[in-house]
């Protein structure tokens, strides 16, 4: 029997609040509805602020409840524009907005804020949160979490799942699932543009098609240790950021802002294809907010040498994959199921992900 899931994604792109219903059962997870909740201008900056500086316990205390009322707000208003009765949701896979993911050394960890316990007050559903913590608990990387429901909905019909968000991930099917975090996706273009033009992302990868790769600074950074390192492995801002870009600012001084932008985009498509080719992949079907850039997607085309196509064209919505994914994570966890993510992670066993809230 079918039950109604409410996903809630907020990624490191912080671009806005995806808010899905779907509709799950042991074989099936069907999107019935979606929204795209902007984001607030200034509560974007508070976070970007807090991630790039140093911070205290009551801004991040403060930051977790705006950020509760945001997700609520968003769940909210989107019953409202679909009529939906809040009591026909069974549950919430909130995500959360991460901070800081730290997987490795002595004392590893991963913050996600965005109060669970203000969306449950708000919005009268249970919620699922804190996804991320016991497989970390586990020995494991606490990420990438998608390769378990890339698994679920594709089964085996798939070569391989990339997803493009702020960082990106791969997911290689079969009957040995696998997948890691290949590095930076979006997230220093959307930087780069974001300091030169103003501007939150490339559209299309305009500006970076007007400038030239600089061999130098692309060879300089592919070097980079993450790209070199074998899965399982993970990655978010705290790693690729304005301190990492500063590390080859000797290389940038003597570059335009056009060739910065279009060496960018070709480190992001050159790592994926990297693991393409190391991973003998035939096909690869991409989804996040790196499937809107024509000019990414026909480098991918380019460097893997396998056909590159969206989610969208097998029948699975490429812009609203990760909160579908979160659906379905709260679904696992409301029926005391164990994520197979171990292969994925480290982990040393699967877990039952998340707590409950209300």
């Amino acid at each position: 029997m079918s039950e109604l899931y409410i996903g809630v994604m907020s990624g490191t792109s912080l671009d806005g609040v995806d808010v899905t219903l779907c509709e799950i059962d042991e074989s099936n997870c069907k999107l019935i509805s979606s929204l795209e909740f902007p984001f607030d201008a200034e509560l974007k900056e508070e976070i970007l602020n807090v991630i790039n500086s140093s911070t205290t316990l009551e801004q991040i205390g403060t930051l977790d409840n705006k950020l509760g009322h945001l997700f609520a707000d968003a769940i909210n208003t989107f019953l409202q524009k679909q009529n939906i009765d809040a009591k026909s949701i069974d549950a919430i896979g909130l995500h959360g907005q991460t901070l800081w993911h730290k997987p490795n050394g002595d004392n590893p960890f991963s913050m996600q804020l965005g109060c669970p316990n203000v969306v449950n007050a708000q919005t009268n559903i249970k919620v699922v949160a804190d996804f991320r913590r016991m497989d970390i608990a586990n020995g494991g990387q606490g990420a990438p979490f998608a390769p378990a429901f890339h698994q679920f909905i594709f089964k085996e019909k798939e070569s391989a799942v990339l997803n493009i968000g702020g960082m990106a991930n791969i997911t290689i099917l079969g009957e040995n699932l696998r997948g890691w975090d290949t590095g930076c996706g979006n997230v220093l273009m959307d930087m780069w543009i974001q300091k030169c033009k103003n501007i939150p992302f490339d559209k299309d990868g305009k500006f970076a098609k007007s400038g030239s790769i600089d061999a130098n600074l692309l060879d300089a950074m592919i070097r980079d240790i993450y790209f070199t390192k074998l899965p399982p492995k993970s990655t978010g801002r705290e790693y690729f950021n304005d301190t990492w870009l500063a590390n080859y600012l000797p290389i940038f001084q003597t570059l335009k802002d056009e060739d910065i932008q279009r060496t960018l985009l070709e480190l992001t498509a050159l790592s994926i294809a990297n693991d393409v080719k190391n991973n003998s992949i035939k096909s690869l079907i991409v989804c996040g907010g790196g499937v809107k850039n024509a000019f990414l997607m026909q480098r991918l085309q380019e460097l893997c040498k396998v056909k590159v196509a969206s989610t969208d064209e097998v029948g699975v919505s490429s812009e609203f994959m990760e909160s579908m994914a979160f659906a379905w994570l709260a679904y696992k966890r409301i029926h005391n199921q164990e994520v197979n993510l171990s292969c994925v992670t480290g982990a040393k066993k699967d877990s039952i992900l998340g707590g409950i809230y209300g």
